[in-house]
């Protein structure tokens, strides 16, 4: 038999609960003449039978059929005012969950025009602050009958809520403004951010309070990564594996030439990209006319040209044995299966 309630009340800060039912699990048994205490923190939402019977706010307040006029109809005309009544309170908190993170788990795609491949990878993190805004709405779309509700159940959702909105503001900014000028707008993007997500947040009874873009750079992908993005053709990927492959070389304690080779997807590849989209892989033929691809052996020089960089890189890389090549009196010959195993290493 369920316990008979003459004082309602939950006496909690209520530090990451949104909603807490009271009682947690079952139906409560409640007096008409009962106490139901709500703090200045506080809204109590009253239930019976999934339906919404009154928001109480803060207050000491007295159940009646006068505050809760549908009661009279659960529990008949023909019993006394104390019979109780088997219902559930809500109690739903007004406090403002402020510093909730969120962040780009993929880079968003935004366009780049006249650098570099024409788009770039943008990354970003921040805060945001939400509040339940029509605490009835709230536990009904969202709530249901579970006895605790925690910021940590919905943030996933309205972090992804979040990104979309994020994206079509970034969408909207690259439209009229390059990379780096977007990367100083973050309190348009983060009002903008705002005024989009207002509605989607109030469909389910909350407001966000404020969004704040901490940071927002370019991403640091490899030629791979930019690749399986579907962002690259076979020529320009060749072109940045060979840039990676001499990073790694020249970060290596063991030699290596220095090659700011920094893919930020758009940032620092500009140069790099036009080589490689204008046909830099060409070589000249000893009959004067343009051959396709890579000779079957070649000097360092001549794989230096093919790479786009130094002699001096390709020697270091020799000397590292990250480049396989045969050594012919003070002279190096490089195979073109040695040069595609580099680049594919």
């Amino acid at each position: 038999m369920a316990r008979i309630f003459d004082v309602i009340e939950y006496p909690s800060e209520m530090s990451d609960e949104i909603v807490h039912r009271f009682p947690e699990e079952g139906i409560g048994d409640f007096r008409i003449g009962s106490q139901v205490i709500v703090r200045e923190s506080q809204w109590a939402v009253f239930f019976r039978d999934g339906n919404a019977l009154d928001v109480f706010k803060a207050g000491r307040h007295t159940i009646a059929t006068a505050n809760i006029p549908y009661i009279i109809d659960f529990i008949g005309k023909a019993f006394n005012d104390r019979t109780p009544f088997p219902a559930e309170v809500y109690f739903v908190s007004r406090k403002e969950f402020a510093n909730k993170k969120w962040g780009t788990p993929q880079p968003i795609i935004v366009r780049n025009p006249g650098m570099g491949l024409g788009v770039a990878l943008l990354q970003g993190f921040g805060t945001y602050s939400f509040q339940v805004k029509d605490p009835q709405q709230f536990v009904t779309q969202i709530v249901g009958a579970q006895g605790a509700y925690r910021t940590s159940d919905i943030e996933e959702r309205l972090r992804t809520m979040l990104l979309s909105k994020l994206q079509d503001a970034l969408g909207e900014t690259g439209a009229k403004h390059s990379v780096p000028e977007m990367i100083g707008l973050t309190e348009e993007l983060g009002a903008a951010v705002r005024a989009k997500a207002k509605d989607d947040f109030e469909a389910i009874g909350l407001t966000l309070k404020t969004f704040y873009v901490g940071n927002l750079k370019p991403s640091d992908k490899s030629a791979q990564e930019l690749r399986d993005m579907g962002m690259l053709d076979m020529a320009t990927y060749t072109q940045l594996q060979a840039a990676d492959a001499m990073r790694d070389a020249a970060s290596n304690p063991s030699g290596g030439a220095g090659l700011t080779a920094g893919i930020g997807a758009g940032m620092g590849i500009g140069n790099l990209m036009q080589q490689a989209t204008s046909g830099a892989m060409q070589q000249p033929s000893s009959g004067g006319a343009k051959a396709a691809g890579i000779p079957d052996v070649m000097t360092p020089s001549e794989a230096a040209a093919i790479l786009k960089v130094s002699e001096e890189d390709v020697l270091a890389a020799i000397k590292d044995k990250s480049l396989k090549a045969k050594k012919m009196g003070n002279a190096y010959r490089i195979s073109k299966a040695a040069l595609e195993e580099f680049l594919h290493s």
